[in-house]
């Protein structure tokens, strides 16, 4: 699999457009007319005023309060890059604040405070409390972090949590109740090393003696040697607490018949011998970034029963904290709580672990491109299984009502359940897992139009990010121009520029393009000035001959006349069943529109292929195919023969017994609508569709470029599907980003 490769200008790019920074703030009331502001300000404000003034907990139903989080920090541990400042710190805490809605669907603002005084940062966080249903600190360093979340916790009534130890802690907690499970090991018994008396490692060691761990099998190491009572160089009040009745000084020694080692330090800190010294099966926890302590292969050399975790995703068992803190606080949020306490880290960690124990999604799988099952190389689930947010929050709630710290407990857990399930976006599990599975099939993804500067920085990004190698067509000296002028010159080196005077192969392209077209009025002049001057064709001819495995092109021409060179190539029309199908991404859902590139008027027979095809593409995307065939007439009526083959085309599918759901035809709303569907008890549709086939290709397009204009919906497409290689056609006002799904999608093999 490749590996992707970050640039420092593509980081600055992408915290500089389409607008500066990570997130914005949206309205999610109606603000148009005058009495809509009224409402919204005065005098229609002063209502829910009175009423919080009157009873503060109603906050909760009138503000925003309880689905909003501060992300705080004053920048003095930022990363692994120490003390850069509260201004420097704000890219990472507004990406941490985006992980909140990504993740959990928690509304985040990241403060940084500009001081280093724990006392200033206590008052400040403090008289920030009404605005917030939660305190997440950030980046904080030790031991100030310790003292700024104890006071914070005594003094507010909102939940005060510092990832940088607890959310570690969590997901530690949870690798280590399955890793434990498998080698046969019970945590009261287990001898207990950790390296880095750090915040991360002193919480890691807390929480694993809250759960069961003893003391005196716990040896905490810094980088001055072994923690023990006595010891009075280098320590502070939260070592000390830690210290151990031990003879032992150093990690070492302390090493020796280990059953758990705990890294929170620095790469290389633990050699061969130290693993070779350890108990049966042990547990290494390397969770040193983005190095670790040692890497799996070291431990694995000396230790094949070993059980390795790390903190890098390009290693099984991630100990990553964006596993936990998303839905503690979800859990938190959802019974207004007053503290995120032990008992719902230790339900969070406990419910991770059962997770990871479980059958694994498909999808999961599928993202992966391997399968995944329980065992030493999958004992913490991975940070993409859908099914973390109606598990883990569900969990966290219910400790948090057993122990008290719920303000508003929830009576039905079913109902819970399924407004967390509906809470999350399906577009970006499924665009992650694209992105999985094309970073594993590796294809020589052909550029057909290496003269566009947006192709060709798709064309570097794609192989930058370890999706494949980059064949783009084009002029060297061009191309090379082009690269610079975009401020990729460095990029020159890395693709492979293809055309028909430095390839061995034109002969033989010609030779085959005059044995399809020598019957269609095309002679052999014509031929080699397809096959040598047309970008499109010489791109279609390469993919034809196994000179690349996928084809994007599509950005410089119309995609008729694009698709027209291809059918020189490859049978690509109507007639041999290809189809063009839209995926529609907007408000969390994720609709696919079809035909969009081929079909012009089709009839039933048409429409039934262009469904199946449709199918295959949702397919792919891991979704559960629900075709609707839409027009203006719902089951008949108003009656018009212009609907009338959309009504034919269930028909047809009838006829063919497939094995997906279809039901038409129905207006939009009652395809799209579950409240609107349920008049219509009859229907074989058991949910909204996903997938909306139109009576013709003008009606496609002008419902998805009005999606796109009007509510702007994100669109990856047309997809061309039914034809026997990978092709995808771009539109001419397509983005870089938007080439490069394209391309994406063709190296998954969709269409």
């Amino acid at each position: 699999m490749g590996k992707s490769k970050i640039t420092d200008e593509e980081a600055l790019a992408f915290h500089l457009d389409p607008t500066p920074g990570k997130f914005e703030i949206r309205a999610t009331v109606p603000m148009t007319t005058q009495r809509d502001l009224s409402l919204a300000y005065s005098p229609g404000v002063a209502v829910p005023c009175e009423a919080i003034a009157e009873s503060p907990e109603t906050a909760y139903d009138y503000t925003n309060k309880g689905n909003l989080v501060a992300v705080i920090s004053n920048g003095t541990a930022v990363l692994g890059l120490g003390n850069l400042g509260a201004l420097a710190s704000k890219p990472v805490m507004e990406g941490k604040a985006v992980l909140f809605k990504r993740f959990a669907d928690v509304n985040a603002i990241d403060i940084e405070l500009d001081t280093e005084d724990p006392d200033e940062i206590i008052q400040a966080v403090k008289l920030m409390g009404p605005t917030f249903g939660g305190i997440n600190l950030e980046d904080i360093k030790a031991p100030e972090c310790f003292i700024i979340e104890q006071r914070l916790k005594e003094e507010m009534d909102i939940p005060v949590f510092h990832d940088d130890q607890h959310g570690t802690a969590v997901i530690c907690a949870a690798g280590m109740i399955n890793a434990l499970h498998l080698s046969g090991k019970k945590i009261e018994d287990v001898k207990i090393v950790l390296n880095g008396a750090g915040a991360a490692g002193i919480a890691c060691l807390e929480l694993l003696k809250r759960m069961g761990a003893q003391h005196d099998n716990c040896i905490m190491c810094d980088t001055k040697g072994v923690i023990y009572q006595g010891r009075t160089e280098g320590m502070n009040q939260w070592k000390s607490a830690h210290a151990a009745k031990t003879e032992l000084r150093t990690l070492e020694e302390a090493m020796v018949g280990a059953d758990v080692f705990l890294g929170v330090s620095a790469k290389g800190a633990v050699t061969q011998e130290m693993v070779a010294s350890m108990a049966d099966n042990p547990v290494i926890f390397a969770m040193a970034n983005p190095h670790p302590e040692i890497t799996p292969e070291e431990a694995h050399e000396v230790r094949m029963d070993a059980i390795v975790a790390t903190g890098r995703s390009d290693y099984p068992n991630q100990v990553n904290n964006v596993l936990g803190f998303p839905y503690l606080f979800r859990g938190a949020l959802d019974i207004h709580a007053r503290a995120i306490n032990d008992e719902m880290k230790i339900a969070c960690a406990h419910a991770l672990a059962e997770l990871a124990r479980e059958d694994v999604p498909d999808e999961v799988a599928l993202a992966y491109g391997k399968a995944l099952s329980f065992g030493r190389d999958y004992i913490i689930p991975t940070p993409f299984d859908p099914r973390l947010i109606h598990r883990i929050p569900v969990a966290v709630a219910r400790a948090g009502m057993d122990t008290g710290a719920a303000r508003r407990p929830i009576i039905d857990m079913d109902a819970y359940e399924l407004s967390l399930k509906a809470r999350m976006d399906p577009t970006a599990s499924i665009l992650r897992s694209l992105n999985t599975r094309a970073r594993t099939a590796q294809s020589r993804m052909i550029f057909a139009e290496g003269d566009d500067p947006r192709v060709l920085r798709a064309a570097v990004t794609y192989q930058r990010s370890g999706f494949g190698k980059a064949l783009v067509v084009g002029r060297s000296e061009d191309v090379k121009a082009k690269l610079e002028a975009a401020g990729l010159g460095d990029a020159v080196r890395e693709l492979e520029v293809v055309n028909a005077a430095n390839t061995t192969h034109l002969q033989a392209y010609k030779d085959f393009l005059y044995e399809r077209l020598q019957r269609k009025g095309f002679d052999q002049k014509d031929v080699h000035r397809l096959a040598a001057r047309d970008r499109h064709v010489f791109a279609a001819l390469m993919l034809a001959h196994g000179h690349g495995d996928a084809l994007v092109s599509g950005v410089t021409r119309k995609s008729a006349h694009v698709l027209e060179r291809i059918n020189h190539v490859f049978d690509a029309d109507a007639a041999h069943g290809a189809a063009g199908i839209t995926a529609v991404l907007h408000k969390n859902r994720i609709v696919l529109i079809g035909d969009t590139l081929v079909h012009e008027w089709p009839d039933e027979e048409d429409l039934a292929d262009i469904a199946t095809r449709a199918a295959g593409v949702a397919r792919h995307m891991g979704l559960d195919p629900r075709v609707a065939f839409v027009s203006f007439s719902t089951f008949g009526y108003p009656v018009s023969e212009r609907a009338e083959k959309m009504h034919l085309a269930s028909d047809v599918l009838d006829q063919r017994r497939v094995d997906f759901e279809y039901e038409g035809e129905m207006t939009v709303d009652v395809a799209l609508n579950a409240n609107v569907q349920k008049a219509y008890p009859f229907s074989r549709l058991t949910g909204p569709a996903n997938i909306l086939i139109v009576p013709a290709r003008h009606s496609a397009s002008i419902s998805v470029k009005l999606m796109q204009e009007m509510a702007g919906a994100t669109v990856i497409g047309p997809i061309l599907t039914g034809v026997n290689k990978p092709i995808q056609i771009c539109s001419t006002v397509s983005t870089a980003n938007d080439i490069l799904n394209m391309a994406v999608l063709a190296a998954c093999g969709i269409g």
